[in-house]
């Protein structure tokens, strides 16, 4: 096992439910800042995770944390899109502007990949470090008193000082902080995603030029928006739309998409969509995703403060936030940084903590995603035509040049000594 820099041992225990990435950042926050984790994950190993996916991005505020990670940005590095702008078009073809991010590059790197191939870099640190990882393991209930918190796990009782519920939209967490159970409901959003090598393309007359080193462009169009990307110097691409859906997700939320499924909604824009579209491999991974709504909670933490919620089991995002995955790796830093600085006699201050440090920036960024749909599936393109950049991505120094970690650092004291006195309220 890798020597890792570690901070002293807390002799705090924490009990990690879900090793999705904001379950495996938890756990190696957790590791860093000295404390015992344990991580529990249901599916049966690793390659049950990674074996299917696409795109995932990690902005600044998220990505710089895998720098404080041995290796592990580097490794992201060599097989990330290299894109610095995004190229957006009219819907029926017409281009309209390049959004450059190069000049973000003082906040910190920029992250897009492939999610199984991402996921897999940092599960392999997480391993190096020694983190004990569970696979296999279903947990059924939650439960907690003043000194302990644990779960019902394959049919025994596990128990630790904190429990971190980080199993998704649907985590049986959420019901021990609510007190009742809710069930998702649609969002009227839905996504079709498609991942495949950029072989299948790269004879296309008409699409040819997409997989010529890497590329990123986006469509936008009425109640829908077509993003179209390749990296690894073409050898891989992607294509992934959103668009107005009345389907019902009370039992599945996840369904195998078809290309003349998808060919309808787009029926009518610039013939190189379409011509995407069509010319998806036959075998090729196309997944109709329905977008799951959930209410603000009013709460991320148990009546105990033994439970905390984090990832999209307290806060699911729209993909147009492009802020999910780096507000997941932020609540695992936060709640490991609040663990260390409230010592092991103050666990449930220091859960509270992370919850007043998390909540209003959390629910800030979710609106993000809300008003760039809306920006783009409502464009007004006389508008646009007068000031074309008025249809890019809102790139904010708030939510982009931000360290979580030096953020709770800085903040924490003052948050303790509210939380002491009473103040601190939501």
């Amino acid at each position: 096992m890798a020597h890792f820099p570690r901070r002293p041992q807390t002799g705090i225990h924490v009990l990690i439910v879900g090793a999705g990435f904001a379950g495996i950042a938890a756990a190696i926050e957790c590791d860093r800042k000295g404390h015992s984790v344990v991580l529990l994950e249901k599916a049966a190993d690793v390659e049950e995770i990674t074996r299917f996916g696409d795109i995932i991005s990690f902005d600044p505020n998220g990505a710089r944390n895998f720098e404080r990670w041995p290796g592990v940005i580097e490794a992201m590095s060599k097989v990330a899109r290299k894109t610095t702008w995004l190229d957006l078009y009219h819907w029926k073809g017409e281009f309209v502007t390049r959004q450059s991010f190069a000049d973000e590059k003082s906040w910190g790197p920029r992250i897009n990949g492939h999610r199984g191939e991402l996921y897999s870099i940092i599960y392999q640190h997480a391993v190096d470090r020694g983190v004990d990882i569970r696979w296999g393991q279903r947990v059924t209930d939650y439960f907690e008193d003043g000194d302990k918190a644990g779960v019902s796990v394959n049919g025994e009782q596990m128990v630790a000082d904190v429990v971190v519920a980080a199993e998704g939209v649907r985590s049986r967490g959420r019901k021990i902080v609510l007190g009742f159970d809710d069930k998702p409901k649609s969002s009227g959003y839905a996504v079709y995603r498609s991942w495949f090598s950029g072989d299948a393309i790269k004879d296309n007359p008409m699409l040819k030029h997409l997989v010529d080193g890497d590329s990123h462009s986006g469509f936008i169009g009425p109640d829908l928006h077509f993003l179209v990307s390749s990296l690894k110097d073409g050898k891989e691409f992607n294509w992934v739309f959103t668009h107005v859906d009345d389907g019902n997700i009370e039992e599945s939320w996840q369904f195998p998409g078809r290309v003349e499924d998808c060919l309808k909604y787009v029926e009518g824009w610039a013939p190189i969509v379409q011509e995407i579209v069509r010319s998806t491999p036959k075998g090729a991974r196309l997944i109709d995703h329905k977008l799951v709504f959930r209410d603000p909670l009013p709460t991320f933490i148990s009546p105990k403060q033994r439970i905390a919620l984090i990832g999209d089991a307290a806060h699911p995002f729209l993909p147009t936030s492009i802020q999910g995955a780096s507000q997941s790796i932020e609540d695992g830093v936060v709640l490991a940084a609040c663990l260390e600085l409230a010592g092991k006699n103050n666990v449930t201050m220091a859960v509270q903590a992370y919850e007043k440090i998390r909540y209003e920036r959390v629910h800030k960024a979710q609106a993000t995603g809300v008003k760039t749909r809306e920006r783009w599936h409502k464009a007004n393109w006389d508008e646009i035509a007068k000031k074309p950049e008025s249809i890019h991505l809102a790139r904010e120094a708030w939510l982009l040049n931000f360290d979580a970690e030096q953020d709770c650092y800085e903040r924490f004291d003052q948050v303790a000594k509210d939380l002491r006195g009473g103040k601190a309220r939501l």
